[in-house]
């Protein structure tokens, strides 16, 4: 009879263990199962955080890309405009120059002229009346005044030549000064936008 007892008290306290490590098991798992599917809740919280961070970093990307692409063709329409204004320059400074040698060329003419007419002048002065000799030097006198205010018209033609030229390329440096103030502004204005955007997803989050 006492073995018995002990024998049966003995299978009570095996059941009672197998019982408690039962409960204990289904509470493990529970735990396990609880934490689970909170971290499969954190993982989609994660991975929408994720893709809104994408979408986010593929709009920035975007506006940089195009902001960019601005730039450069600006770049190039300021580069043709500067292109643009030294070949004016140049071909008015070419101008003036073959002018200038014309002129140079004409003076020496009239220089070499009125040389060979004194020369003419003091040989045949013996054989020439006054008379003859001042009407020829009046005509000669008459001949120079008319070359120089041609001379001096053409000059002012093409100093008021130059002076538009002058303002023309004033106005397109100031042109291109406006433009990349412009530019500067609007980037500006995007990466303020940007990090507005920014700052209103993560106090969103």
């Amino acid at each position: 009879s006492f073995q018995t007892n002990i024998l049966t008290e003995l299978k009570n306290w095996e059941l009672n263990l197998i019982q408690q490590h039962k409960l204990q098991m289904r509470q493990e798992k529970e735990k396990q199962a609880t934490q689970v599917k909170q971290l499969q809740n954190e993982i989609e919280n994660l991975k929408e955080l994720l893709h809104t961070y994408e979408i986010s970093i593929s709009r920035k990307d975007e506006v940089i890309t195009n902001l960019t692409q601005a730039l450069e063709k600006q770049k190039e329409s300021v580069m043709l405009m500067r292109k643009f204004t030294l070949w004016r320059i140049q071909h008015v400074k070419a101008k003036q120059e073959e002018h200038a040698i014309r002129m140079a060329d004409k003076h020496f003419q009239t220089a070499l002229m009125k040389k060979v007419w004194a020369a003419w002048r003091s040989v045949s002065e013996e054989r020439w009346k006054d008379k003859v000799a001042r009407a020829c030097q009046l005509r000669a006198e008459d001949v120079c005044v008319q070359l120089t205010n041609d001379y001096e018209a053409k000059i002012a033609e093409l100093t008021a030549a130059l002076e538009l030229t002058r303002s023309e390329v004033l106005r397109l440096h100031t042109e291109r000064d406006q433009y990349e103030d412009t530019m500067k502004k609007a980037f500006m204005r995007g990466v303020c936008a940007l990090n507005l955007e920014a700052m209103t997803m993560f106090q969103s989050k």
